[in-house]
């Protein structure tokens, strides 16, 4: 098949599309499809056409980019698929306006921009998207999901196209042999540091903590907004933390030491459409904590976690819990969350699903499991 994908940028390293994306592409161009990146800003993709387009210089939260509707316009003409990941700039409406009625069907992946706490934030500036936006959801051919709760916010909106649920994948990296027992355990966050991520009842919970486990440590790694990381740390100052670190942004093998020397992972998040820090983190073998507002139901069914809400007290007391179980027994969980993880999250596994799914929409193939009809 002949594929296009759009998504504004993918330049920068990091979780969620910024790494799904571009790793998605990659595996369908291993599996023998012709696949192309058209988007604004991006890294070089092994196997992947990547093109690139000027934005204009003004009003560039909404990233309006003529030349790149140009070129989708033309591509929809000649391609089989043009798959458009996020809302919420014009890269991402142009695709509704130019694709359909051409010889491409059009799928589109919200990417978690639909939840309700992703809808409340910006209110102002997606009221005026919102009727541009609209068009390109009811106008897709296929809507891809990458969780049930993702699918459900679909739903909630009456949009009537068929689902394709299929989660993000995750490389898997080499499992390390014994390393030698640290004096003091870790506690990891590595996410984003936003407001959605929910940092401040984390902060908050391990006021309560910290004298109770005084051979643990929080290590807060991850990128941010200067003015929400400053936020952060002037609320450990104000809460008086002890051993709290917070270790910046980490990427490539950095990232992957953070995992691997890290005994328990959490994530306090309000809203996740997938939540990509929770499936790195068991592919390293770390159990995690994680807050409803992720889709990790499987944490607890997989016996290689805890999924609670995210209020400063359930928090507190899932990881009071947590932290209270042996070396072993923690170690044990995260095993089962890597096998969990290679069984069902694989890149090719997933790239497999996508790909049935666009065949499916093409016409003259069964309808694949992971696609729901409305």
């Amino acid at each position: 098949m002949k594929l296009v994908h759009v998504v504004p940028h993918v330049d920068a390293e990091a979780a969620g599309p910024s790494y799904s994306v571009p790793r998605l592409c990659e595996t369908l161009a291993a599996r023998g499809h012709e696949v192309a990146l058209v988007c604004l800003a991006a890294r070089d993709i092994a196997g992947v056409r990547v093109e690139l387009h000027r934005q204009w210089p003004v009003l560039e939260r909404f990233a309006v980019s003529p030349g790149h509707a140009f070129a989708l316009r033309r591509a929809a003409a000649e391609v089989d698929i043009v798959h458009n990941h996020s809302l919420w700039s014009m890269v991402n409406v142009a695709a509704g306006w130019v694709v359909p009625a051409r010889r491409a069907r059009l799928v589109a992946s919200p990417r978690g921009t639909l939840s309700r706490w992703a809808l409340g934030r910006r209110r102002t500036l997606k009221r005026m998207l919102w009727p541009l936006q609209r068009r390109v959801l009811a106008r897709a051919d296929l809507l891809h999901a990458t969780s049930e709760a993702e699918y459900e916010d679909i739903r909630s909106l009456h949009l009537a196209a068929p689902v394709a649920v299929v989660p993000n994948g995750v490389d898997l990296p080499q499992l390390r042999g014994a390393q030698p027992v640290q004096a003091m355990r870790t506690l990891l966050f590595l996410s984003r540091i936003h407001p959605t991520k929910a940092l401040d009842r984390l902060l908050r919970a391990w006021a309560d903590l910290q004298a109770l486990h005084p051979d643990w440590r929080l290590r807060i790694a991850g990128h941010g907004e200067p003015r929400h990381v400053a936020e952060a740390a002037a609320l450990a100052r104000e809460l008086h933390l002890q051993r709290v670190e917070f270790a910046g942004a980490l990427y490539g093998a950095e990232k992957s030491d953070a995992y691997f020397a890290a005994d328990l992972f959490v994530l306090p998040t309000h809203s996740e459409n997938f939540g990509m820090a929770v499936a790195e983190a068991l592919a390293h073998g770390v159990p995690a904590v994680v807050a409803r507002g992720a889709p990790w139901a499987g944490l607890e069914t997989e016996r290689c976690g805890w999924w609670v809400d995210n209020d400063v007290a359930t928090l507190a007391g899932a990881l009071d819990a947590a932290m209270r179980e042996p070396r072993g027994r923690l170690g044990e969980m995260g095993m089962a969350g890597r096998r969990w993880m290679e069984r069902d999250f694989s890149w090719n596994s997933v790239a497999e699903r996508i790909e049935s799914a666009y065949r499916w929409t093409l016409g003259g193939a069964p309808q694949p499991s992971c696609v729901r009809g409305n």
